[in-house]
């Protein structure tokens, strides 16, 4: 592992804990650090993509924002497994509902990631690679939302490369809800594929915030105050 910052990441060796949450949004970062952790100390504002180190019930933990898309956790999660030695990577974001069943502010662990980037075929593989979860970070995440008393949903989820997908006037062949497919995202193929190639472990924890299915959308500033259950869920497994 490298001793000095990356091209992105302006920490020293010995400054990001084994286990990390990796919210989209820094300021989400931001508010993780102030409300969760003690003893804490910020390791990166490069870009303003801010990142902090603190304890959690006495363990080492740290916070950081990826940025949107394939791409750009790609690139967070690359030098944080190779240059910083993390070990637990836990995507906590904000998902779109892809089934009627699913609600607004529901909480979802991404048992596998669907995706239309081409992230995941650029590692050259002879065929498809299918991203899944760290199966010990799932189990820990089910049994700290059992103990805390926390609905959820297990699936699968879907990482797309568009946001604002363009409009078809017919869908043509299945769907991805037809494939039961629980939730829309941007990150998760990308930070499960690192992970597996890496040797680390990855878990997307998301929280519902719009439907289609319902209308309901959540403001921007209640998806960076108030979705705090899966926080809660995932500091448990530092």
């Amino acid at each position: 592992m490298s001793q000095t910052p990356t091209p992105h990441i302006g920490a020293k060796q010995g400054e990001i804990a084994e286990t990390i949450l990796l919210p989209g949004d820094p300021l989400r970062a931001k508010f993780i650090a102030d409300n969760f952790l003690t003893n804490v100390k910020q390791f990166n504002s490069t870009r303003n993509m801010f990142g902090f180190t603190g304890e959690y019930e006495g363990r080492p933990v740290s916070v950081m924002g990826t940025g949107m898309g394939c791409p750009s956790i790609g690139i967070y999660s690359h030098e944080l497994i190779h240059f910083y030695g993390c070990r637990n990577l836990i995507r906590v974001g904000t998902a779109g509902a892809m089934n009627p069943s699913v609600q607004v502010r529901d909480m979802v662990f991404a048992m596998g990631a669907c995706t239309t980037s081409n992230y995941v075929r650029l590692f050259g593989l002879p065929g498809d690679f299918a991203p899944i979860c760290s199966y010990e970070l799932l189990q820990k995440a089910t049994a700290a939302a059992d103990q805390l008393g926390i609905s959820y949903r297990v699936g699968n989820v879907l990482s797309s490369d568009m946001f604002y997908a363009p409009a078809k006037s017919a869908p043509q062949g299945m769907t991805w809800t037809d494939m039961g497919v629980l939730a829309v995202e941007m990150e998760a193929a990308a930070l499960y594929a690192n992970a597996a190639a890496g040797g680390a472990n990855a878990l997307a924890i998301l929280t519902i915030s719009d439907s289609d299915f319902s209308g309901v959308v959540t403001t921007a500033e209640e998806r960076q105050l108030t979705f705090t259950n899966m926080m809660k869920v995932a500091l448990q497994l530092a």
